[in-house]
């Protein structure tokens, strides 16, 4: 499958992908504001819009933590802690208070306050979330409950009840700041990150999909804070908390799945009836909204609920749909987390409806349950727009928040569903969890971050015949080096494009990847700019990574230098060949022409100007680097004809070349030799007197064939001593194959023949 690629767009956040199109792509691979924005915009007059909003909106988040702190740290504190009996009510567990300490493991039945105000106390105290709690009923008991005890617990002075007739007489102050406790400044921290990030990346890219991302995550801020007031929280709520906490939390509920939706619909590409099926979408979550809001909709947690778990697996359905039509990586990774998501979902409310009938237990539920599974949504919203660059503490973070969420939903629904021990719930489920972050965690993280297909001997095979091939050839080291990223990363779609990158970078929230061609050229006038660029890695598996970059990088600069290596020892080799062929020259030469001109008769005059003959042509080719296999062929072929005429036997010569290969001094070298050897076989022991020479290059296969009508026999039976032993392993040190047979009628004919003659080319 090869398609040219689409225009590579910028990495705003995990909402910014490929199907966006026509984003310029200079803003890619950053982590300030400023670099992430598109090189139009960093100097217009929106980037200091931007980072003023981003600096207002900031100050916004830190001054409503602040007052909520603040509000939260005047509520009255009745230092004491609480638990549910098996009978439903509320017994003292322990306190610090002097008064209190005489009443631990009785039961509280109501308290007064300074106006005789009195409050009933029962164990749907101890619920901080009517959210979670799934009758009608008990909503609305809990918010009359609690109402009745913010205005009891509200007075400076309070009488308990306890079961057994005592009473204790206590003074509420308002606790400081630094009492709230560490888990409201853990959840508070984290949903004021994830409150900036969605600012961030809303503000880098203004989009439909970040707007989408924004209002997820700004959601689960609003669960965050809810949650964090809660655990700050002692018996009663503040009556906004008690009144609108439900419709709220509800709310940032249903916008989240309807978001979720909506961005399945549009992200990684744009599905068919996208604007259709992201309406409907809406008004799903609009109608319950209103609904609830109105009390018209019965048994509204359950249809909160299920409507969740509809939003999720419709969002995985589209993104599976999205994958048939594009086979994107992204959405291959939204899936697996959808999936986690929707299975914790589903979890955590089958828990709760299976502990219907036990109120205790129904309550720690809703109230860990619902806590751990709004932290694991938020860190998987936080995670999103760095999944493409995340490091590998972000991946096992991300890992170890889903087996937590799924170990958590274990324990609870074995609670709930099998009344197991506290013990043993929480045994069997870490077990269990632990199994299963055994089982997937290599399986999650090479699927994320990707591992090579290509084996570290076979990349460093490639590489060494990649340097020879684009020495040969510079001309080919884009579509050689493609050929290799290909076998290594298996991408769906891969191209050339004539465009100028530095260093290979990811794009497109790692859909793509793209790497610079070295310029391997020798002259300036040759060279070219042009980049690789690669999209949807491992079939549109996985993404591209850094790490994928970074590979990518080193093997382009081992290209480089193996390349440059070979071009050092190539001149080298040059250099040494010409001083051979000059001391062969001025020395062995000189000698053999004084020699000729001291000869003693004419044959031996004749024997030292054919030996001249010979060095000549030798040292002619050590000096030159390379021959034209048709000037190559007419030397030989009138060397041959010298020599054949000497022995009085007859030559027929014939060549056909498709092309006229250029032969390197190792190719001319051997043939040379190969040739002299076959024809000196025919001339001494065949006693010949006709040669037939057929040399042919065609597809690239060169095929060199000499037979004699001598009276040599049964070539299999001869003894290969240094004549045939060195053509035969002349011919196999250039990858060839050599071959003597019988000829019809007489005589023996041998076949020298290089399938790829192109890749002979090593020194």
């Amino acid at each position: 499958m090869n398609r040219a690629p689409r225009p590579i767009p910028a990495l705003s956040s995990a909402h910014e992908g490929p199907a966006g199109g026509g984003a310029d792509d200079n803003d890619i691979d950053s982590t300030l504001l400023h670099k992430w924005l598109p090189s139009g915009l960093r100097s217009s007059p929106w980037l200091r819009w931007r980072l003023r909003l981003l600096i207002a909106a900031a100050l916004l988040g830190c001054v409503t933590l602040f007052l909520l702190t603040r509000a939260l740290a005047a509520q009255p504190h009745l230092d004491a802690v609480w638990h549910a009996n098996a009978q439903g009510q509320l017994e003292l567990a322990a306190s610090e208070t002097p008064a209190l300490q005489p009443f631990i493991g009785r039961a509280l039945l109501g308290v007064i306050g300074d106006d005789a105000r009195i409050a009933v106390f029962d164990a749907l105290a101890l619920q901080r979330s009517p959210r979670w709690t799934p009758g009608d009923a008990e909503r609305a008991r809990h918010r009359e409950l609690h109402l009745q005890l913010h205005a009891a617990l509200s007075q400076q002075q309070v009488r308990l009840f306890f079961a057994d007739g005592g009473t204790a007489q206590l003074r509420l102050a308002p606790r400081s700041s630094l009492r709230l406790g560490l888990l409201y400044w853990l959840v508070s921290a984290l949903a004021l990150l994830l409150y900036l990030v969605a600012l961030v990346v809303v503000l880098v890219r203004p989009s439909m999909r970040n707007t989408l991302y924004a209002l997820m995550a700004l959601a689960q801020c609003g669960n965050l804070l809810f949650i964090a007031a809660g655990t700050a929280l002692d018996l009663t709520l503040p009556p906004f908390y008690a009144r609108w906490e439900v419709h709220a939390r509800t709310a940032f509920d249903l916008l989240t799945g309807a978001a979720i939706l909506h961005a399945a619909c549009v992200h990684p590409r744009r599905l068919p009836q996208a604007v259709l099926i992201a309406s409907l979408g809406w008004m799903a979550a609009a109608t319950l909204l209103i609904l609830h809001l109105a009390g018209a909709l019965p048994q509204a947690w359950w249809w909160t609920q299920i409507g969740g778990g509809l939003f999720g697996l419709g969002a995985i359905a589209l993104l599976s749909w999205s994958y048939r039509i594009e086979p994107h990586p992204f959405a291959v990774v939204l899936r697996r987390f959808g999936s986690v998501t929707a299975g914790t979902w589903i979890l955590l409310t089958a828990a709760i409806a299976a502990a219907n009938q036990q109120p205790g237990v129904q309550q720690g539920i809703a109230t860990v349950g619902s806590m751990i599974w709004v932290v694991f949504l938020a860190s998987l919203l936080l995670l999103m727009p760095f999944l493409a660059k995340s490091q590998q503490v972000l991946r096992e973070f991300s890992l170890l928040a889903g087996i937590s969420t799924v170990a958590t939903s274990l324990d609870l629904l074995f609670v709930a569903a099998f009344s197991f021990g506290q013990f043993t719930s929480i045994t069997l489920s870490v077990f269990l969890s632990l199994g299963l972050y055994a089982g997937v965690r290599q399986w999650m993280l090479n699927h994320l971050r990707g591992a090579g297909m290509v084996s570290m001997e076979r990349l460093f095979e490639r590489l060494y015949r990649m340097a020879r091939e684009v020495e040969a050839r510079p001309q080919r080291a884009a579509a050689t080096l493609l050929s290799l990223l290909r076998e290594l990363f298996e991408p769906l779609e891969a191209a050339i494009t004539p465009q100028l990158t530095t260093d290979a970078r990811t794009s497109g929230d790692g859909s793509t990847l793209l790497v610079p061609v070295p310029d391997l050229s020798r002259s300036s006038s040759e060279r070219t700019e042009q980049t690789l660029v690669l999209r949807f890695s491992q079939r549109g598996q996985r993404l591209f990574t850094d790490e994928d970059a970074r590979l990518a990088d080193r093997i382009v600069e081992q290209l480089k230098r193996a390349v440059a290596f070979d071009q050092a020892v190539e001149r080298g080799r040059s250099e040494e060949r010409s001083r051979i062929a000059q001391d062969l020259h001025d020395d062995i030469g000189a000698r053999l022409l004084t020699l000729m001109y001291q000869a003693s008769n004419p044959e031996q005059e004749d024997y030292i100007r054919h030996t001249l003959q010979d060095l000549k042509t030798l040292t002619r080719g050590l000096a030159v680097g390379s021959h034209r296999l048709s000037h190559a062929a007419g030397e030989w072929k009138a060397a041959v004809q010298q020599r054949l005429q000497l022995a009085h036997v007859a030559l027929d010569w014939q060549s056909h070349f498709d092309r006229d290969a250029e032969l390197t001094v190792v190719q001319w070298s051997a043939l040379t030799r190969v040739l002299r050897e076959l024809v000196s076989n025919a001339i001494a022991h065949a006693q010949a007197t006709r040669l037939v020479v057929r040399l042919r290059l065609s597809n690239d296969r060169l095929e060199l064939t000499v037979r004699d009508d001598g009276c040599g026999r049964n070539p299999q039976a001869w003894a290969h001593g240094l004549g045939l032993g060195g053509v035969r392993k002349r011919v196999k040190q250039l990858g060839g194959e050599v071959d003597w047979r019988e000829a019809e009628p007489t005589g023996i004919e041998c076949t020298v023949q290089f399938a790829h003659w192109s890749l002979t080319a090593t020194g």
